[in-house]
């Protein structure tokens, strides 16, 4: 099973360029994946129904997060089998029949085919799945690849409303049933489905009863909405904006039937619950009726076959979901025989659409003269659909009536037998004549139509359909088959006083002639009361239209979101105000009032034996009185820059406490992250005014410090709390021995970061890489920064100049001294640096830089190799290189920083990103854990014993993604508003070529630039 996955999601990873070879034929190619499985899973018949009366079952698991019960567990039963016959049969089909319903010129065919596979194997991992969550995993992977299926239409706005109608509704469901699953792993104490069931005797009789109902019935929700049943049924009809494949695949065959599936699974555990019967048999008859009645007033072929789903899946639900033998029997009997008639009739609409270019039933006429196979085609599967001998939907539904009319006679049933009975005659006779209404609408000549203009089908279009509904007539004639597959699930009803396994069990059989039983009666009184209506079918439509929609689904969804619209304009109107003095006081006050709260109604005393600073380290009061007086400072500044500095003061001394208190790793991240943070605030405040202006005064000013000051001292004692608070041993008090143990190395911090917590690591710099994208996108208008010229190509002394170039002797001088300091003009370092302007440029700085460079950056390399072992790792290296970094760029500029580092930012972050993740991966190809560290020892010349933890690379990656974030701050915050001062300030400070345009006069430049200065003229200067 798990390679069944396994290949069918590799395919669809390769399907779009496999589209792009070979064009719509590669659904030929897709489809063999899905056939493949098909062969596969019939080679399995005899494991699964091979053991016992019940059936037997296949096993497969995988580990994945043991410590939270999560792993990759699939089982394959009898329920399984079947429901994987369907989803793998029809979806071989539909595949071969989009290669002819596509042609070569429509767009994303590649995509859709990709999608509509990987919806194959979704479906099939969702009725495969044993573990609760897993299979949650499949069902939502199904809600999100059928959102972008429906969609496939991008350009279509009823095509994107649907899809997205469909996401909204079935994703709510699906939320409410995670919290179900959850609810019932937790109670049972194992998420194996198989475990679960065999256990719910003493659920139901154990303390966890009340919770169980409830998972019951948010489990149903899911249910219920992924099957479109009321009050969700209207996302269904929605949904028809997409492709007919899809329609045919998703809404008959597959998707839909996964709330089918969720219910005949937990049925034969969970039919006793107080809740389950009123829901199941009430929404379900309730959806049956009202999707036969809306199906009669549709004038589009497809929306009759749309409302007919919902009616049948309300059919459907009602008889899986009945808990008797009978009816678990004639569920899965009319579950095949669904999937069958309804996949072959969507195929059906969309060749008529396809060669006629109309759905409409008021346009159509003469079809069957055009095309008599399909017209047989389309009559099979009616004709099943409408329960009509000898096929498969009369085999079914007899069996539906036969369990229907015991339950009637049960005393147990109250006398809601007899009232759901009448519920699905009643329901039955509206199949009867929608399926008579399509025939007729797509296939009749019609008085006063002119004959449709139809094209010729080719064999290949019409195969897929014709399968279908040959399969059908098999079905219908021998059922013995069917019955075989079906009978070890029924088994699992077995009623009191029966044998589980016996085939008597209750559950009758399958025979397309059970004699003259009062099922066949009614069968008689619907086939009786459907040719009546579609007889009066105008008489019908006339009262139909008298009949006003008091409730509509889709009416009142449109509402319910419009009302949430209005409810979050309202919300941010009155929150979003632009001020930021109003954003800080909402979250500060929230940040101490909810756990101030929290503080004053547990009543705790103050815990004991703590202490602020530490007696024995004196220089602690002078760390805190200087962080102290920075705090202070920063308040009562009235210039920006002294405030950021001001708070990089308090970051330090911070970074001193760290220290003092024996976390050198601490206290060197902190000092290299503030000493960053300092350089990318006052980058970014070169576009802000100088001073602080319009402060806010009187009593908001003494309500920011009320804010301020209760924020601040809740903070302290919630430390204080959680410090004493403890009453189990630290976890952390492990890490050294598993840091050098299993992760191999001394330095706990970094190991802890790499190995021990790794997976935090990686959402970690995932962070920064999101984080070090949003800057980038909120400076950057054209690129990310990576179209600044090369320095070779620029004018010398010509970037961020403020007066125009003279021919004055102290202009030359100035010229002359910073030539004569930059060094040769063949020396490749601090190239860029003679690009800036004399004025804008420090030689003491570019001398340091020339000094210190190297060092930073080897240091960083250090830091980052020695980490495992000593203060360091991939963070600090990271940091110390993204330091080198600034100090290269605020000697030079923008270029000098192009020329330090050409590498896109975004270059770097992703292949951090990368390192990390095939890290992670590589151990679940060799047999171990995602994350799982190797100590690899060996020895070479030189250097001698040599201990490598794999874990390494991992921090590399770690260094690579913080460079890249510190290259985008600079390139974003420094080198983009550089160019855009540049910009501004006109025809003295363009760029090359930019004076030009203002309409500059041209300087010869060249010719300035090579003049030489004598030795005399150098001394003067």
């Amino acid at each position: 099973m798990i390679t069944v996955l396994a290949v069918t999601f590799a395919a669809a990873a390769v399907a779009p360029w496999i589209f792009r070879k070979i064009g719509r034929s590669a659904f030929y190619v897709l489809a063999a994946v899905p056939a493949a499985s098909l062969v596969w899973l019939i080679a399995q018949y005899g494991a699964v129904y091979g053991e016992g009366s019940t059936g037997g079952f296949i096993e497969e698991s995988l580990p994945w997060i043991p410590e939270l019960k999560l792993e990759f567990a699939f089982r394959m039963d009898v329920l399984s089998w079947v429901m994987s016959l369907l989803v793998l049969g029809v979806g071989t089909l539909v595949l071969v029949y989009c290669a002819r319903y596509f042609k070569d010129k429509d767009d994303n065919l590649g995509g859709f085919g990709a999608q509509l596979l990987a919806f194959a194997g979704a479906m099939f991992g969702l009725v495969t799945a044993d573990d609760l969550l897993m299979m949650f995993i499949f069902w939502e992977l199904t809600t999100v690849l059928s959102y972008l299926l429906i969609g496939y239409a991008r350009t279509r706005l009823s095509a994107r409303r649907s899809a997205l109608q469909a996401l909204v509704v079935t994703t709510a469901g699906g939320l409410a049933m995670l919290i179900g699953l959850i609810i019932l792993g937790q109670s049972a104490e194992t998420y194996r489905m198989s475990a679960i069931l065999a256990g719910t005797e003493e659920l139901f009789a154990g303390p966890a009863q009340g919770a169980v109902n409830a998972a019951v019935v948010l489990i149903l929700a899911g249910a219920v909405t992924k099957s479109a049943l009321l009050p969700f049924h209207f996302w269904l009809p929605g949904a028809m904006a997409a492709p007919t494949p899809v329609s045919a695949y998703l809404h008959a065959a597959a998707m839909v039937k996964a709330g089918i599936y969720i219910v005949a699974r937990m049925a034969p555990g969970f039919s006793e619950s107080p809740a389950w019967l009123p829901l199941v048999l009430g929404l379900g008859l309730g959806t049956m009726l009202l999707g036969g009645y809306r199906a009669l007033r549709q004038t589009d072929i497809k929306l009759i076959l749309a409302y007919g789903t919902v009616s049948q899946l309300g059919f459907l639900t009602m008889v899986v979901g009945l808990g008797r033998p009978d009816a678990a029997l004639a569920g899965l009997a009319l579950l095949l025989a669904h999937g069958l008639f309804k996949a072959a009739l969507f195929l059906v609409v969309g060749i008529i659409d396809h060669q006629s270019g109309t759905r409409d039933i008021r346009k159509l006429s003469g079809v069957y003269k055009s095309s008599r196979a399909l017209a047989v085609t389309a009559g099979l599967a009616a004709a099943s659909m409408a329960g009509v001998p000898p096929l498969a939907g009369f085999v079914a539904k007899e069996s539906v009536f036969e369990a229907f009319v015991h339950y009637s006679d049960d005393p147990a049933s109250g006398g809601w037998g007899l009232v759901l009975l009448i519920g699905l005659v009643l329901g039955s006779v509206l199949t009867f004549a929608y399926s008579a209404r399509f025939m007729w609408g797509a296939f009749a000549s019609k008085p006063g139509l002119e004959r449709t203009p139809f094209k010729a089908i080719r064999l290949s279009f019409l195969a897929a359909p014709a399968i279908l509904s040959v399969l059908s007539v098999a079905y219908g004639l021998w059922p013995v088959p069917a019955d075989a597959w079906i009978q070890p699930y029924a088994a699992l009803f077995a009623e009191p006083g029966h044998d589980a396994g016996a085939p008597d069990a209750g559950a009758g059989h399958l025979a397309l002639w059970h004699g003259l039983t009062p099922a066949l009666g009614l069968t008689a009184v619907t086939f009786a009361a459907g040719l009546a209506m579609f007889y009066w079918r105008n008489a019908v439509s006339r009262a139909q239209s008298r009949v006003p929609d008091w409730v509509d689904g889709d009416r009142a969804y449109q509402r319910t979101i419009g009302a949430l619209d209005d409810v979050a304009v309202w919300v941010t109107g009155r929150t979003q105000r632009g001020s930021l003095y109003f954003y800080l006081a909402v979250i500060l006050t929230v940040a101490f009032a909810v756990p101030l709260s929290v503080l004053l109604v547990s009543n705790k005393p103050l815990p004991g034996g703590l202490y602020i600073v530490d007696p024995n380290s004196p220089l602690q009061l002078v760390a805190a009185a200087g962080i102290i007086a920075g705090a202070l400072a920063a308040v009562r500044a009235n210039k920006r820059f002294l405030a950021v500095l001001m708070v990089s003061v308090t970051g330090y001394g911070i970074a001193l406490m760290f220290a003092l208190q024996g976390a050198p790793d601490l206290a060197l991240t902190q000092m290299l992250v503030e000493t960053i943070i300092l350089v990318a605030f006052v980058l970014a405040m070169r576009s802000l005014p100088a001073e602080l202006r319009d402060r806010t005064g009187g009593r908001l000013r003494v309500v920011r410090i009320i804010i301020g000051a209760a924020f601040g001292v809740t903070m302290i004692f919630v430390a204080i709390y959680a410090m004493g608070a403890r009453v189990a041993e630290p976890v952390s008090l492990a890490f050294p021995q598993l840091a050098y143990e299993g992760g191999g190395g001394l330095n706990v911090v970094n190991v802890t970061l790499v190995d021990i917590r790794a997976w935090d690591t990686f959402g970690e710099i995932s962070v920064l890489a999101v984080a070090a994208t949003g800057v980038a996108s909120l400076i950057f208008i054209r690129s990310r920064g990576e179209r600044i010229n090369r320095a070779a190509v620029m004018p010398e002394g010509t970037v961020g100049r403020r007066t125009a170039v003279g021919n004055d002797s102290k202009e030359h001088a100035s010229l002359h001294v910073a030539r004569r300091f930059a060094g040769k003009a063949g020396d490749p370092w601090l190239v860029a640096g003679r690009t800036l302007a004399p004025e804008r440029r420090s030689i003491i700085f570019e001398v340091v830089t020339r000094l210190i460079f190297h060092s930073m950056i080897i240091f960083s390399v250090y830091l980052l190799l020695a980490g495992h072992n000593l203060p360091g790792g991939g963070f600090a290296g990271g940091l110390m290189a993204g330091l080198a970094l600034t100090v290269r760029y605020l000697a030079g500029g923008r270029f000098e920083l192009r020329e330090a580092a050409p590498i896109s930012a975004g270059m770097l972050l992703g292949s951090g990103l990368a390192l990390a993740a095939l890290t992670g991966l590589v151990p679940l190809f060799l047999g171990g854990q995602v994350f799982q560290s190797a100590i690899i020892e060996f020895w070479l010349p030189v250097f001698g014993d040599i201990k490598f933890v794999t874990s390494t690379l991992f921090d590399i990656g770690v260094y690579l993604v913080v460079v890249g974030l510190a290259l985008d701050v600079l390139r974003s915050l420094g080198a983009e508003i550089d160019e855009y001062f540049d910009e501004a300030s006109g025809p003295a400070g363009a760029a090359p070529g930019e004076a030009e345009q203002a309409g500059a006069p041209q300087e010869e430049a060249p010719q300035e630039e090579t003049v030489l200065a004598t030795g005399s003229e150098r001394d003067n200067a």
